[in-house]
């Protein structure tokens, strides 16, 4: 169709320039009117080169090199021309091609204007050029560019992006046309600057919210560890009728997964069959954490079966699961699946898996799985690998083995390696090694409550009650405690926390019964060893 208005029109540029309208225009027509417009000579008019190269540069359907080429070859050039191919080199996140551009643009006598600051500034936030973005601040400053909406929201963005908040807020205070991206900068901003208060006090004063401002804000949340208000603003978000993006879903997904809010996870997880959301490397994968750390096994490995691409973070999350639950064989099996699949393992994968083997006692395998590291994939184990291994060997009762990785180890060991050496001499009574592993934390001033409890208990299984009350007495003295533990339950997609010793909660009384009459069940149905043995000799 195109080409025969081409035919019909060979004398008439506007109306050849009035096909690059038709929504079915492919790159073949588009060199079919870039022909007629050099044998017309229409070429040489800015206003016809610059719809031709727009497209090419713009359009999903164009064809950004084949663009540069025409650019390079145009006999008059425009600003506009200039500023078409840096955005279109930005917006297809070549952002170095688009500075470089910028560069010739000002060597080629040409005089950028608010709109290539805009495209310039992103390059560099994209790129973390903060001194370049400095540079080009300078440069709107000097040719008057800097109060323009386009080049303003640029700058805040700039400096929110490298975190320089001061000056980020004085730009964004003068702004007289703030919009939703400005604003989402500066929450970005405080995010990253750990200034959750100012962020969130920020977002709630923003006139118009988008999904990218909710879901800044949420994973803002997430990054700091307070999941709880994470999925509290998820919540508002719904409610407020906005659809959560890619970015909020993450979000939400990761603080399912700490917090182990089951209910919430599979609600989300329904909401993306629901939208028909594309299960990527990166939504998929916190899908699989968000099964794995609720405890659905199941239900984890059939989302990772089901994505399309599974990427080393896929494999590691779901290792990570199985050996968390018991499952340490078909966690060391998906090595051989990232083999086939040509996914190589990262550090974390090998933690993973050596703490697969460590938790079923399987010493030949994780053994192979230590010297695989280096000879095999060239990763050199670091102490948390060794402390695995320390782990792995204590278990089963091998500390002379273990101690001897520990001696032997290219770097110190830090409180990871001696205190598995250490939980290893608990459990197999060796009080002198475990003596040995205390003073050596304690050299480091790693000696926290918990090591000292070790070495209580050490001394209790010996019935050594002396040293017992000494350490408990220096514990005293030193007024060192142990952290007290804590747990969480999710009750009508509302998450719980209990601590040790806190009695806080309004229902306590109500909790402490029910605690109480569990225990007194489970205690009328519970058989000692004694009675397990007859029950197996009679049967």
């Amino acid at each position: 169709m195109v080409v025969a208005f081409a035919s019909k029109y060979l004398k008439s540029t506007h109306k050849v320039l009035s096909l690059l309208d038709q929504p079915c225009l492919t790159m073949r027509h588009i060199k079919q009117i870039q022909s007629h417009l050099t044998l017309s000579g229409s070429i040489s008019d800015p206003f016809a080169a610059g719809k031709l190269v727009a497209f090419c540069a713009i359009s999903p359907r164009g064809d950004l090199s084949h663009a540069h080429t025409l650019f390079r070859h145009l006999p008059n050039r425009s600003t506009f021309l200039w500023n078409t191919m840096i955005r279109g080199f930005v917006e297809k996140k070549q952002d170095t091609k688009a500075l470089s551009l910028y560069k010739q643009m000002v060597h080629s006598g040409f005089s950028p204007n608010n709109y290539t600051f805009s495209f310039v500034l992103r390059a560099c936030v994209e790129l973390s050029e903060f001194s370049l973005g400095l540079v080009y601040h300078a440069q709107s400053i000097e040719l008057g560019w800097e109060r323009y909406d386009f080049v303003q929201n640029g700058l805040v963005h700039l400096y929110a992006s490298c975190g320089c908040m001061e000056s980020a807020r004085k730009l964004f205070d003068t702004g007289l046309n703030r919009d939703v991206v400005t604003w989402t900068a500066m929450v970005n901003g405080y995010v990253k600057s750990r200034e959750i208060g100012v962020a969130r006090e920020l977002f709630d004063g923003m006139p118009v919210k988008n999904e990218v401002s909710w879901g800044a804000m949420i994973a803002g949340y997430v990054q700091l560890g307070s999941f709880k208000e994470s999925l509290e603003l998820f919540n508002d978000m719904q409610l407020a009728g906005v659809q959560p993006d890619h970015a909020g879903i993450v979000g939400a997904l990761s603080a399912c997964a700490f917090l182990g809010a089951l209910d919430q996870g599979r609600w989300i997880h329904a909401y993306i069959g629901k939208r028909r959301m594309e299960l990527d490397r990166v939504l998929g994968t916190a899908l699989v954490d968000m099964y794995a750390k609720c405890g659905c096994m199941e239900a984890a490995r059939h989302v990772f079966d089901e994505m399309p691409n599974r990427d080393v973070y896929a494999f590691t999350c779901l290792i990570s699961g199985l050996a968390n639950h018991g499952q340490s064989s078909s966690a060391i099996e998906l090595l051989s699946s990232m083999k086939d699949e040509g996914v190589k393992p990262n550090n974390v994968t090998f933690i993973c898996l050596l703490s697969a083997c460590s938790r079923m006692g399987l010493v030949e395998e994780g053994l192979e799985i230590f010297e695989s590291m280096s000879s095999v994939y060239g990763i050199e184990p670091g102490v948390q690998h060794y402390g695995c291994l320390v782990d792995l060997l204590g278990r089963v009762g091998m500390l002379e083995q273990a101690k001897k990785v520990v001696r032997e180890m290219p770097m110190e060991p830090d409180s990871y390696v001696l205190g598995a050496l250490l939980n290893a001499c608990s459990v197999h009574g060796d009080v002198k090694l475990g003596e040995e592993m205390v003073d050596g934390l304690v050299e480091r001033s790693l000696d926290h409550g918990g090591v000292h409890v070790l070495l209580s208990n050490i001394y209790a299984s010996a019935d050594q009650w002396r040293e017992v009350e000494k350490v408990r007495k220096g514990m005293d003295e030193k007024k060192v405690k142990k952290v007290p533990g804590c747990s969480v339950i999710e009750v009508d997609g509302v998450v719980c926390e209990f601590v040790a010793g806190d009695r806080s909660h309004v229902l306590m009384e109500e909790i402490t019964f029910l605690s109480m009459v569990t225990d007194k069940h489970l205690k009328s149905h519970w058989i000692d060893d004694d009675e397990i043995i007859s029950v197996q000799v009679n049967l």
